[in-house]
């Protein structure tokens, strides 16, 4: 389960790159109640989602020399930013953006796996990471989707030190990662293939964060409303809960859940 007790390898950080961030805000926080904080003048425009005050995401404008198109980018907790990007390079990997100090917060890198998947590392300092996880509005889980999975597994254990179980899912297994030595109590994602998924095939593999809600029929209603669009229609996983994958005005693609461990 992902929470706020990090450890090296769990997600500890999510952020949005967007165009328009009055627009993403005006979106979001119409979806999930966040309000945004400014990280101050000299943070570029940089800022946090907070939702009652506890920060949930990280979020900024991008122009037009921005690598890639909108996205939402899943940070791993790092004890060594710099280590960690110089292990992705000899994994086949790449650094998009270099190991630097973010006004003594921490240190961030964004990197990309074999596959050109973007994620990224924080190396905790005065923020640890997000303050909350696993409550409405909040992060909960991330997949990877990819067309490798042995690949991607073998590259983010390199990395990251991530293990990965198999569990049995209708239709097939899915694959569960972990922390390194965490046990499966700590999964915190899922790998899913992309040929198994057209909808994800249609847009390229990424990491897609999931964000807890308690009534994602709801959400992606109003998702529609604001100008975003429902990818994959509110759909109830036996086990799992009632997801749906949507993208928000500008194409940053990510999934709401009602888990079925919340709904208890």
């Amino acid at each position: 389960m992902l929470t706020t007790r990090f450890v090296n390898g769990a997600p500890n950080w999510v952020d949005l790159g967007t165009p328009d961030l009055d627009g993403a805000l005006s979106f979001y926080g119409g979806l999930f109640g966040w309000r945004f904080r400014s990280a101050g003048p000299d943070a570029g425009g940089y800022g946090f989602f907070q939702l009652d005050g506890r920060t949930v995401a990280g979020g900024m404008r991008t122009g037009p020399d921005h690598q890639g198109p909108p996205a939402w980018t899943v940070y791993f907790r790092s004890e060594d930013a710099q280590a960690t990007a110089e292990a992705a390079e000899r994994a086949h990997g790449a650094v998009l953006f270099p190991p630097l100090d973010v006004m003594g917060q921490g240190h961030m890198a964004v990197l990309a796996d074999r596959a050109r998947v973007p994620f990224g590392v924080w190396q905790p300092g005065r923020i640890e990471g997000v303050d909350v996880a696993n409550e409405p509005g909040a992060l909960c889980w991330v997949e990877l989707y990819t067309a490798d999975i042995a690949a991607a597994a073998a590259f983010y254990h390199r990395v990251l030190g991530l293990e990965t179980s198999g569990v049995p899912f209708p239709g097939g297994t899915y694959t569960c990662v972990n922390p390194a030595g965490a046990g499966e109590d700590a999964m915190f994602g899922g790998m899913v293939p992309l040929a198994d998924d057209p909808v994800e095939a249609q847009t390229g593999p990424c990491w897609l964060p999931y964000f807890e809600v308690e009534d994602p029929d709801a959400v992606a209603d109003e998702a529609r409303r604001l100008g975003g669009t429902v990818r994959v229609p509110p759909t109830t996983l036996p086990g799992v809960g009632r997801t749906a994958r949507l993208a928000d005005p500008y194409g940053a693609r990510f999934a709401v859940i009602r888990s079925e461990a919340a709904q208890g």
